[in-house]
């Protein structure tokens, strides 16, 4: 059983006996195969090549999760049922895909059979992967669509017939074909893909080595390695929890060795991780998605993106200081931590793969280009040395990882793509919009506040980019109707949507950092939710004043918002940690706090009572400071 399955305490995979083991491999191979194939040469029509992505995802799920929680090694005849209605579902459309073409609108009975149950196999699948709640969403959801009359109100529709919505889920690329499962056939596989295969080629373990280089010697150095390294492998890799624990099984007991609490280790990861998807280049392949919703240049999404990530991950490392120097914790040994210039000269060389990557991108080739050549590109920097060289074995285990660790979002994706669907259909997007600004009367602060809860509802128990999806498709209208700039809502919604990984009481990132730091769940949530508090208002920031993410602003404006920022999560985190020089009491804690809410609002009155309190609190406590070290002093 791989690290992350014993980790990670949602996991529901059965122990593969060996021929079973076999067959995955080679399963899994083949669809990475197609998919790079297809990267570089073109892919088939988009019903074709969805369908095909997500046929591999269903027999692949019915192979590794059992119906029930027996693990038993071999695969049961309900098993095997499912497998094979996944390949006749796919199957179907590869055979009949100019007749469905030609009778669209017009499905014969025999499309509506297999439409009911493409859609049956759908939660079926989600409900082995992800538990329940997904999937009863889902289910919520189809009832709606075809109940929906039964309302009265806002909600209300006229309803629609099960054929009609059969038809529309399975036959059209609307609804479990949409975009969300495209986006997933496209980016999503490749960009996880790449992730494995720098795992595999040790460009993970250069980054851990590179973190503690940085950051090893100071106060509180473990801590800040795992934010440090968990953000440069989350950027890539593409979920929380996956980085929780390909990277926190390292991070947490070195952070747990130096003092910090099993709960504090646990929360630190999970935050870090979560963030990782924030930070560009490819923020969990989110950037690729939002360009392509929004229509606009990938390098875009990325400039944008830079000074929020920044913020994010300052305020999370500032928080680590504090804490440390609260407690009197102290760095790592000289002899443990490498020197940083001999690393790089032995190691830098693994760079390379990442460099290709911005290269493509920044260069105007398309995402999916880009991803098939930083891949090569790892194989072929691996060869440089025989302790990071790929070869045939561990190529193959890196295009399995790759397709394993995808298939939780591919699911997502498609179930997803039914909401997304009956949300068109009925224009419940539109109606749910409508609602926010009704509940808040039109007022911009309480717009934002109503959407922030929406998404972070909406993203609870589900990996972020299918979050990331489902809450601007629901959310993200209602701060266009306010008149905010589209980028600017996919970003507020897009942040939020992260944040669910790690808001109690279903933070799952901060589940699986509990796992491996044996802490108590709860409390590890809450550490973790504390960690990536700038994550909450960081995106009110950005909705008020919108140059930092460089929107319409001169370089002068957008230095100057960051600066206010910077102040803004830093005085946010001394009020958390109760620390800046010295302890701080609890009114000092509270000018923290005003100060960090008064600065989300650039500019005006509020900066200067904001830089007051943030002021007052530092001179304070300096003063206090020098007293005592007189006092130490003449004594």
């Amino acid at each position: 059983m791989a690290k992350e399955d014993k980790l990670d305490r949602s996991s529901g995979k059965r122990d593969l006996n060996k021929y079973m083991s076999i067959i995955v491999t080679i399963i899994t191979v083949t669809m990475a195969l197609y998919h790079l194939y297809t990267a570089r040469y073109g892919t088939p029509v988009a019903l074709k090549h969805r369908s095909l992505h997500v046929g591999f995802v269903f027999v692949l799920i019915f192979i590794i999760y059992p119906f029930n929680k027996s693990k038993k090694k071999y695969v049961k005849f309900v098993d095997l049922g499912f497998i094979l209605m996944s390949i006749y579902s796919t199957w179907y459309i590869w055979n009949n895909y100019i007749s469905i073409v030609r009778r669209a609108g017009m499905p014969i009975q025999k499309d509506i059979i297999i439409g009911i149950i493409t859609i049956l196999l759908v939660l079926e699948a989600a409900r082995r992967v992800m538990g329940n709640v997904l999937p009863m969403i889902g289910v919520v959801f189809f009832l709606y669509s075809m109940y929906g009359n039964l309302l009265s109100g806002r909600l209300a529709h006229r309803g629609f017939a099960l054929e009609e919505m059969a038809e529309y889920m399975y036959l059209t690329t609307e609804g479990i074909f949409g975009v969300p499962i495209g986006v997933s056939a496209q980016y999503l596989i490749l960009f996880i893909i790449f992730g494995a295969f720098l795992l595999k080629s040790g460009v993970g373990d250069f980054f851990n080595d590179l973190a503690i280089a940085i950051a090893g010697k100071s106060r509180g150095g473990p801590a800040q390695v795992a934010v440090l390294s968990s953000g440069l492998m989350g950027s890539i890799n593409g979920a929380a929890v996956a980085n929780v624990v390909t990277t926190g099984s390292f991070t947490i007991p070195l952070i747990k060795r130096i003092g910090y609490s099993s709960e504090f280790a646990g929360g630190v990861e999970a935050a870090a991780s979560c963030g990782g998807q924030l930070l560009p280049p490819v923020m969990g392949a989110a950037a690729f998605i939002m360009a392509e919703t929004l229509g606009m240049d990938y390098i875009n999404i990325v400039y944008a993106a830079i000074i929020p990530a920044l913020l994010y991950y300052i305020a999370a490392v500032t928080m680590v200081y504090f804490r440390a120097s609260k407690k009197n914790l102290q760095g790592m040994e000289a002899d443990e931590v490498p020197d940083f210039k001999k690393l790089i000269l032995a190691k830098g060389y693994l760079f390379i793969p990442l460099l290709v990557l911005v290269y493509f991108l920044v260069s105007g080739y398309t995402p999916t280009y880009a991803a098939v050549f930083a891949i090569i590109s790892t194989i072929v920097v691996s060869l440089f040395k025989k302790e990071t060289r790929m070869g045939p074995k561990r190529i193959i285990e890196a295009l399995e990882l790759g397709v394993r660790n995808a298939l939780g979002v591919a699911t997502a994706t498609a179930v997803v793509g039914i909401i997304v669907g009956v949300s068109t259909r009925t224009g419940f997007g539109s109606k749910l919009a409508g609602a926010i600004i009704n509940w808040s009367g039109g007022n911009l602060i309480l717009t934002l506040f109503f959407t922030m809860i929406a998404c972070i509802i909406l993203g609870l128990g589900m990996p972020s980019i299918p979050a990331y999806i489902l809450t601007a498709t629901m959310a993200a209208p209602a701060l266009r109707q306010l008149g905010i700039p589209p980028l600017v809502s996919h970003f507020f919604v897009f942040y939020f949507a992260m944040m669910a990984n790690v808001t109690p009481p279903v933070a799952l990132a901060a589940f699986a950092a509990a796992g491996i730091s044996g802490g108590d769940i709860n409390k590890t949530g809450i550490q973790a939710f504390k960690m990536a508090s700038a994550g909450f208002l960081i995106p009110y920031m950005f909705v008020l004043s919108p140059a930092l993410l460089g929107l319409n602003s001169s370089m002068t404006q957008i230095l100057l918002v960051a600066f206010t920022a910077l102040i803004g999560v830093i005085a946010l985190a001394s009020a958390n940690e109760g620390w800046f020089i010295t302890k701080s009491n609890w009114i000092q804690r509270l000018l923290m706090l005003g100060a960090a809410l008064t600065l989300i609002k650039p500019g005006g009155y509020t900066d200067l009572i904001g830089f007051a309190m943030f002021i007052t609190v530092i001179v304070y406590q300096k003063l206090i400071t020098s007293k005592k070290e007189d006092k130490v002093f003449e004594s």
